[in-house]
């Protein structure tokens, strides 16, 4: 058998492998129903934004509409998983919705290390062009400033860099509440509203610098938001045959 035909043959083996290994909820690594006080007092909340409960949902807004936020999770994920939440729009006339993850400092430290220039009034250039690593997802898009957009958006950073343009996310007058799936296997990265595909990206690790690893996630609305949430949970991804 000629070399390359051998080559060629192995690639094949290989890559049918890979295809082959389902992906699954391995160990449950965090649970959260975000329905009080008690259950984000560790969470970190940056830019102008106020939480609020109600009917054990967590409501997030920022007060006349002063500033874009972020509400942090404490706990660093690994860079495979299958994150879950519940998200209900409170308001449809405005309003835009980011999931950051594997967010960490350029040179590895945590993002709330004492060494990271300080994030207090959630301007998205310290998330997207500053000192961190991260990818976001835009999964609900309706701003004042670019309304009725609908299609999500997976952006790699440091550097803004729009890696793939989606399906439509949460529909911009919709106020069902939505499931929401993320599932980030090694470079795969895949995000499900209510069981439907909306992004399917792989990260070659190459294009845009290395596939990011562990980290933290986090919750990004503009300034416009009125959302709610609920029920967040984390799982580690197991691989069967």
């Amino acid at each position: 058998m000629r070399i390359d035909k051998i080559f060629y043959s192995l690639l094949f083996l290989v890559t049918f492998n890979n295809f082959s290994q389902e992906v699954n909820k391995g160990k449950l690594i965090y649970i959260n129903s975000l329905s009080n006080v008690e259950s984000v007092k560790d969470w970190v909340l940056e830019g102008p934004a106020k939480i609020e409960f109600n009917n054990n949902w967590l409501k997030m807004y920022s007060p006349n509409e002063e500033g874009h936020h972020v509400f942090w999770c404490p706990q660093d994920f690994p860079g495979s998983f299958i994150a879950e939440w519940e998200a209900q729009n409170q308001e449809i006339d405005a309003g835009l919705c980011i999931v950051f993850f594997c967010a960490k400092g350029l040179k590895g430290e945590s993002i709330f290390d004492p060494s990271m220039p300080k994030r207090t009034t959630g301007i998205f250039t310290d998330y997207t062009k500053g000192a961190m690593n991260d990818y976001h997802i835009s999964y609900y898009a309706n701003g004042r400033d670019n309304p009725n957009r609908e299609t999500a958006n997976l952006r790699k950073n440091k550097g803004f860099n729009l890696v793939q343009t989606g399906e439509i996310g949460i529909p911009v007058q919709s106020t069902a509440i939505h499931k929401m799936k993320l599932v980030k296997n090694e470079g795969h990265i895949t995000l499900y509203i209510d069981n439907r595909k909306v992004i399917d990206w792989t990260d070659n690790g190459v294009k845009y610098g290395k596939v990011l690893e562990d980290g933290k996630i986090g919750f990004r609305q503009m300034q416009w938001t009125h959302f709610a949430y609920r029920n967040f949970k984390v799982w580690e991804i197991q691989h069967n045959k």
